[in-house]
């Protein structure tokens, strides 16, 4: 269904009980509200929450924005201490996730996100804590530039168009490149990459919206000092073998935010497989449990 969140357009997708505590799932860059696995929503709506994902801004079904921006030029504005000339910034991907939780009527959320959505989370949690009740950044960083980059061919990957916009050719480029930052101990079959990468294309292929995210990503900079300031519970959660987003952005990110819970997963890279949901779930789960007894107690 489509809401007003924010000022604009934005595609969500509302399961569980109406009155259980919520989730709110904030996908990554490029990344569809679809992306989330299966095993996940269903094992968190089965732990009896409401679980709220949607469609980020130029993304999917959510509101698209005008602009080709170039991250060297924002990468200068922002080296520069200046504000860089861009469409929008991640503050406002955070606010947009904000709006979607008044457009549902509900007051506060366990805010989970990953890779980029993770960045946006602890937006969330610096800019609305008042709206959090627990934070979780999965595979993410701080943007601190000190932290190790991505290996040179899982950000190749990540920077490279397809040849064309064909679904083949972007089906083939997409697997080629997921190849460089998946799990390596949980690998997915071509097969299984084409059915997703295909759900996706089919569903939306939009890639005119990529390059403003990921100016957003380059404008926020460091978030370091920012994150010093989170009072809200929170969870960090990273793939040992990440060569995209490397685990020490993880360890950063835990060493950030004050009285952050850090847990690192072995043989997991840059994605989500489904053989790990039972453990994404276990740690979720118990996470926003202890933040709710937290403040049960007060």
């Amino acid at each position: 269904m489509q809401v007003q969140a924010n000022g604009i357009a934005i595609e969500v997708e509302d399961m569980g009980p109406k009155d259980g505590p919520t989730i709110l799932l904030v996908n990554g860059y490029t990344s569809q509200l679809i992306n989330w696995p299966g095993p996940l929503l269903d094992g968190l709506v089965a732990e009896g929450f409401r679980v709220v994902r949607y469609d980020n801004r130029d993304v999917g079904f959510s509101q698209k924005f005008e602009g080709a921006p170039d991250p060297s030029e924002t990468l200068q504005a922002v080296l520069s201490g200046k504000t860089p000339d861009i469409p929008y910034v991640m503050a406002d991907m955070a606010a947009d996730g904000i709006g979607v939780l008044d457009a549902l009527g509900i007051d506060k959320a366990h805010v989970v996100g990953v890779s980029m959505g993770g960045m946006i989370v602890q937006l969330m949690a610096i800019n609305h804590a008042d709206r959090v009740q627990s934070m979780t950044s999965i595979m993410s960083s701080t943007g601190n530039p000190d932290v190790p980059r991505a290996t040179p061919e899982a950000q190749q990957a990540l920077n490279e168009p397809a040849p064309s916009q064909e679904r083949q050719d972007v089906i083939a480029h997409s697997i080629k490149g997921r190849r460089t930052y998946e799990s390596p101990a949980y690998k997915k079959t071509d097969a299984e990459y084409e059915e997703l990468i295909g759900e996706a294309y089919d569903r939306m292929f939009y890639p005119e919206g990529y390059m403003r995210q990921y100016c957003a990503i380059v404008a926020d900079g460091s978030r370091v000092e920012r994150l010093g300031k989170i009072s809200v519970p929170t969870l960090v959660i990273h793939g040992k073998d990440d060569n995209l987003v490397r685990v020490e952005g993880g360890i950063d990110t835990a060493k950030s935010v004050p009285g952050a819970q850090l847990e690192l997963i072995e043989g997991m890279g840059h994605d989500l497989p489904e053989a790990l949901c039972p453990k994404f779930i276990e740690l979720i789960v118990g996470h926003a449990r202890s933040s709710l007894a937290s403040v049960a107690a007060e």
